[in-house]
């Protein structure tokens, strides 16, 4: 069964075609910095590596240069989009509704577009990659995989919020939690490389987006991301944390809109809102020059990834390993040492030599008497994605 991956994020697309069940890959790549005129367009293949910069708009172009390459005349690996046997697609805001793959429906795309004000920046950018598709690969099952699933682990003291109860039991607002694939595939990773079934974990995610979980054996029980994936870590565009009094004081004091403060905490803050660059290969490349904002940008970003590491140790009363993920996690040799940096309470103790080391599986970069492991590994949503649309299909 040929099973073609989509995973829309919100500012990149990531996408792998699989033969299943041997989870062997056809093809991957990806397409970054999506909305600007320098994005980058990777395709490999056995026989074939690409990578070129073009000027991609939007999700709806970068889908389009993904199909163009996989039906390509010398490079392409089908012949016909009949070929696709099913395609997976990543969805982050699931709700409650939904906590197991599904299959795409026009309920199911009605209420991925309901929940689009929850996750602004990957909703839509999600639906978009089903309808175009369904457009494309007409004969292909399509399956949706949400981000929100794994969370739904988390005990009531951890996802609900101190508000009247009405709004939790009738309106469904609550902590929904997101990177959910890439939390449980990475999780599952570090358990079979510790040959342990209870442990105490801390995933950190960080990409464009950043969340971190607290995973008790195999199950969420914390994560930094809510309602909505805009709250917790400093991310790429993304405030995270802020004290909800500062919107308030932007409409009825400064006088912006609702949607303006939404424009500003979801695509104008962040890393780019401190910097003036979302991209943290720029930063560090800035920081290094001796920039005072990019460098007080990855002071705040570790800071408060650090606070996290903090709470959910406490939460789970101790600490296995810490797992450091996804684009920055797994290539930012800097991030990592400045999240480790001065954690000796916490038996948490990083070499410098390990750390800076890169390797595309599973590493540890702890020095041999730390008794808290950190592990990068690199997380695969697309493979995870993959198993549940077989299991669901097969």
């Amino acid at each position: 069964m040929n099973i073609l991956i989509i995973n829309s994020g919100s500012s990149s697309i990531k996408y792998q075609l699989l033969e299943m069940p041997s989870a062997k890959i056809i093809c991957l790549g990806s397409i970054e910095r999506i909305g600007s005129t320098d994005a980058i367009s990777t395709y490999k293949t056995d026989s074939h590596k690409v990578e070129k910069i073009y000027e991609i708009k939007n999700h709806k172009a970068g889908l389009e240069r993904i199909t163009s390459l996989l039906l390509d005349p010398e490079m392409g690996v089908i012949n016909t989009t009949d070929d696709i046997d099913a395609i997976g697609h990543r969805v982050v805001h699931g709700g409650s509704d939904y906590t197991k793959t599904t299959l795409v429906t026009e309920e199911v795309k009605k209420k991925i577009k309901k929940l689009s004000p929850l996750a602004p920046l990957h909703n839509p950018a999600n639906l978009e990659g089903i309808l175009m598709s369904e457009e494309i690969f007409v004969r292909a099952k399509q399956m949706v995989v949400f981000d929100t699933a794994f969370h739904g682990t988390m005990p009531t003291k951890a996802k609900k919020y101190a508000i009247p109860n009405e709004l939790y039991e009738q309106k469904g607002i609550q902590a929904y939690g997101f990177h959910g694939t890439s939390h449980k595939y990475v999780s599952e990773k570090a358990n079979e490389y510790l040959n342990k079934e209870n442990t105490k974990l801390i995933s950190i995610h960080l990409g464009n987006g950043c969340s971190i979980t607290a995973i008790q054996d195999g199950k969420s029980i914390d994560h930094s991301m809510g309602f909505a994936p805009s709250n917790g870590l400093v991310m790429g565009t993304r405030s995270g944390d802020i004290d909800h009094s500062l919107i308030f004081y932007m409409v009825d004091t400064l006088g912006y809109t609702l949607d303006e403060v939404k424009e500003h905490l979801n695509k104008k803050s962040g890393m780019l809102g401190l910097t003036k660059f979302n991209d943290l290969r720029d930063i560090e490349a800035e920081a290094s020059k001796g920039n005072t904002e990019c460098i007080l940008a990855l002071e705040m970003n570790a800071y408060r990834i650090k606070k996290y590491i903090g709470a959910y140790t406490a939460v789970m009363n101790g600490i296995d390993a810490i797992i450091f993920t996804a684009g920055i996690g797994e290539n930012s040799s800097l991030m990592r040492q400045l999240v480790c940096a001065e954690m000796d309470y916490f038996n948490i103790k990083l070499d410098d030599s390990k750390n800076d080391l890169r390797s595309s599986t599973i590493r540890e970069i702890n020095t041999n008497n730390s008794k808290v492991k950190i592990l990068v590994i690199p997380t695969n949503e697309e493979l995870e994605i993959a198993k549940q649309v077989y299991d669901l299909l097969k």
